[in-house]
């Protein structure tokens, strides 16, 4: 009996041992999910090498196999990236189709190179932020350096002065910085749109959530209500929220919750993050978390994000739209499903306009067409300014 009776404990013993390991190693997978890296690529990210540099192209050499894998895909997006590696950065335009080249290598038009050098051999990733630096620095707007007072303390922003009364809050998302949002700060210092950009909780030199992760919007919405509290008391008399990612997910978190929605004249989102489960799965995947663990990962996220099952997501009710929101996002995007964005703009046909961009990873919708991007914007934007 004592034998039977010390094999059942230790039986025990172990399931539990083994049981507090999977959700240990669920929880730190978990941790991992929430923590993207402000201004890296996201996990997922395919690398490319540089082979060559010469006037105005570089060459990428894919990674083996390539034929029909993600790399040849990311490396063959039309349109215009980052290119970025530890030390380097770059700008990057279309593919260079007439250039000869071997099978395994792109030729991409080669911009600028704002940082470090592509020599052969650096490992890159193209990525929506094509700016480094300041709107000074990196456009030549001048621009005032704030710290506009937020519920965990001072969040450090870019205002660009423009004529009108109607101010941009723009907010970055995912992998993201603030300098992410100058891609489209020309266009709209163009047409004399103030701009408010704004590093919120947990980027560089803003205050770091109280347990140090992302929460995909939940919390962070409180410091774009912050924003809209400091532009109203400073000379905006409306506000246009407009959103990359998480940032777009923040954007409707204030439209539907905030005691001053009713001053936000409309809301431009990009990539928007609808669908977290989804969201969270894509970002775990990417970190190579092992399939068996996945359920226990995507639970404990969302346990350690505050994203409770009686909690619904933003544009989960499409009866609370109360003002015009412009819509750009691609069904191939892997971080934020395509399903969710479709269905909010078929339920509000009277609002939403929802422009559908092809051949675009998450976040990157104006990298892939800026022309036709700014144009769909310019439309959008020039009844509420």
């Amino acid at each position: 009996m004592r034998t039977a009776t010390a094999t059942a404990a230790a039986v025990t013993t172990t399931l539990i041992g083994a049981g507090a390991a999977v959700v240990a190693a669920g929880r730190y997978a978990a941790d991992a999910a929430l923590r993207p890296e402000p201004g890296r690529p996201l996990p997922g990210t395919p690398r490319l090498t540089v082979h060559s540099t010469a006037a105005g192209r570089v060459a990428l050499t894919l990674p083996r196999p390539s034929a029909g894998g993600a790399p040849v895909l990311a490396s063959l997006r039309p349109g215009r990236y980052g290119l970025d590696a530890p030390g380097v950065h770059a700008v990057v335009g279309p593919v260079l189709a007439d250039v000869p080249h071997g099978p395994d290598t792109v030729v991409r038009r080669l911009l600028a190179v704002t940082h470090g050098s592509l020599d052969p051999g650096t490992r890159v990733a193209l990525t929506p932020q094509v700016h480094l630096g300041n709107p000074r620095t990196a456009l030549g707007l001048d621009h005032a350096d704030i710290d506009l007072p937020g519920e965990l303390g001072p969040l450090p922003a870019w205002f660009v002065p423009a004529a009108r009364d109607t101010w941009v809050i723009t907010v970055h998302g995912l992998g993201g910085t603030r300098e992410h949002p100058m891609v489209v700060m020309p266009f709209l210092h163009r047409y004399g749109l103030p701009v408010l950009d704004l590093a919120y909780r947990g980027d560089v030199g803003a205050p770091r959530s109280p347990d140090g992760l992302g929460h995909l919007g939940e919390s962070e919405w409180r410091d774009v209500d912050a924003a809209i509290r400091y532009a109203l008391r400073y000379g905006a008399r409306r506000v246009i929220l407009y959103g990359w990612s998480t940032g777009a997910t923040m954007a409707l978190h204030a439209a539907e919750r905030s005691a001053l929605a009713g001053r936000i004249s409309g809301l431009v989102l990009d990539s928007p993050v609808l669908d977290w489960h989804t969201t969270l799965r894509a970002l775990a995947a990417a970190r190579r978390t092992p399939a068996p663990l996945m359920p226990f990962v995507v639970r404990a996220a969302e346990g350690r994000a505050g994203l409770r099952v009686d909690r619904r997501p933003p544009g989960a009710d499409p009866g609370a739209l109360r003002m015009p929101v412009l819509i750009f996002h691609g069904p191939d995007d892997t971080i934020a499903p395509w399903g969710p964005t479709r269905r909010l703009a078929e339920a509000r046909p009277d609002l939403v306009t929802l422009k559908a961009v092809r051949d675009a990873p998450h976040g990157a919708m104006w990298n892939a067409a800026p022309e036709d991007y700014e144009e769909t914007l310019r439309r959008f934007l020039t009844p509420l300014m």
